[in-house]
């Protein structure tokens, strides 16, 4: 078993809640939902090709991975605040030169910056921050910060769409850079508490502690395999939904309805993740997720009639999902490392949600629809299988590893 540590009763948790909350939301907004309202108006502005500017995400997205793991081990050196604060610099910086850019390839390199920022302050830098501030207690407030994130996309979607309207495009990224530094860098200094981790009296800090045990190593390879999975079903889903039920033959007003039961399915399940959660372990909140995550990808290929239930099956799972990506690693491997394995498991989830988009557009070009919720029921169905291992080996340990 993992090396227990008191419960830490910390800061209060409304005050963290909201903070991380708030400041997620306008992350999320400005970087991974910002171009699904400004992509069309910069491409009309500028002449520049669609995919070109849609890659400015994906390239995000790779640089927020390769960051991840040197983020993971700050948080644990210095806490999350200087880093979380650091974030709505950086992406403040990066917006601003988005929104100044004049060629193409300035644009996608403000991206990188972007994705710097990115790293700093998406999810798995939050839950590291609630793990380093809580330690063995941070279920709750994970569980609960996942509320706030879903959403994002429901907040600034709507904003953007105005400040495009009233703005332009470039205005609208002015005005996202000024947020981070007005509004999310003061809440983020003000709310988050400064310092890491709290140990117990006589704890030896000085002991070096390897992330990794030798046996360990099969747990972590799995929970990475089984994460990264998922992220790739979510990333897939997410941009190519709509045009994948029209290829059926769906309707585009149809399709969008059916698009729309996603997030309230998301934020449903995560609603009964937090009132019953504290009932039963996190592997069992990963296994129902892949469970209904694989009978919605199963559904979606059989055809229209199970649109509907596919759909909302798919976002229940996937809600909870986002749960277990953070409530998992630290029932598994405890509080003193969680920020640094946060980290390293942000780097092959973050690259897969970059590439997955990319690789659900050529499944659709060589095969279309059938091929493609073939590919996504088959990954289901494939993340069960990878999830019962998990479960056996983490039994066979007691249900945690060497802290």
């Amino acid at each position: 078993m993992h090396e227990v540590l008191p419960d830490q009763k910390g800061p209060n948790r409304r005050i963290v809640l909201a903070a991380l909350g708030v400041t997620q939301i306008l992350a999320w907004g400005s970087t991974f939902y910002l171009l699904g309202v400004l992509a069309n108006p910069i491409t009309s502005d500028t002449g520049w090709r669609y995919d070109w500017v849609i890659s400015g995400v994906s390239v995000g997205l790779l640089t927020a991975g390769v960051v991840a793991p040197h983020v993971g081990r700050a948080i644990k050196e210095r806490g999350g605040r200087p880093i979380l604060a650091s974030s709505a610099f950086l992406l403040a910086s990066g917006l601003l030169l988005i929104g100044i850019s004049q060629s193409l390839a300035w644009y996608l390199a403000a991206w990188i910056l972007v994705g710097v920022g990115m790293g700093f302050g998406l999810t798995d830098a939050a839950f590291s921050t609630l793990g380093n501030i809580y330690g063995e207690s941070a279920r709750s407030a994970i569980t609960s910060l996942t509320l706030f994130a879903g959403f994002a996309s429901t907040v600034c979607w709507p904003l953007s769409a105005y400040l495009v309207d009233h703005l332009g495009w470039r205005g609208a990224c002015f005005v996202y850079a000024a947020i981070q530094i007005g509004v999310a860098l003061p809440i983020l200094l003000m709310g988050l508490p400064r310092g890491a981790l709290t140990l117990p009296p006589g704890y030896d800090h000085h002991r070096p502690r390897a992330p990794l045990a030798v046996g360990e190593f099969p747990i972590f390879a799995l929970l990475a395999a089984v994460l990264t999975l998922s992220a790739m079903i979510l990333s897939l889903i997410g941009v190519h939904l709509l045009s994948l039920l029209q290829a059926r033959g769906v309707e585009l007003s149809t399709a969008v309805a059916l698009g729309a039961l996603v997030g309230p399915s998301q934020v449903g399940a995560r609603v009964v993740e937090m009132l019953a959660g504290r009932h039963y372990q996190p592997i069992w909140t990963m296994a129902a997720s892949t469970v209904l995550v694989a009978v919605g990808t199963a559904l979606l290929l059989v055809g229209l009639p199970t649109y509907f239930l596919a759909i909302v099956l798919y976002g229940a799972g996937n809600g909870i999902a986002s749960v277990a990506r953070g409530t998992l690693p630290l029932a598994l491997f405890g509080p003193l490392r969680y920020p640094v394995l946060m980290g390293r498991l942000a780097l092959p989830i973050l690259i897969s949600m970059a590439l997955s988009p990319i690789l659900g557009a050529i499944t659709f070009r060589v095969g279309g629809a059938n091929l493609t919720f073939g590919l996504l029921a088959f990954a289901g169905a494939a993340n069960v299988l990878l999830v019962g291992l998990l479960l056996t080996l983490s039994r066979r340990r007691g249900g945690a590893t060497t802290d």
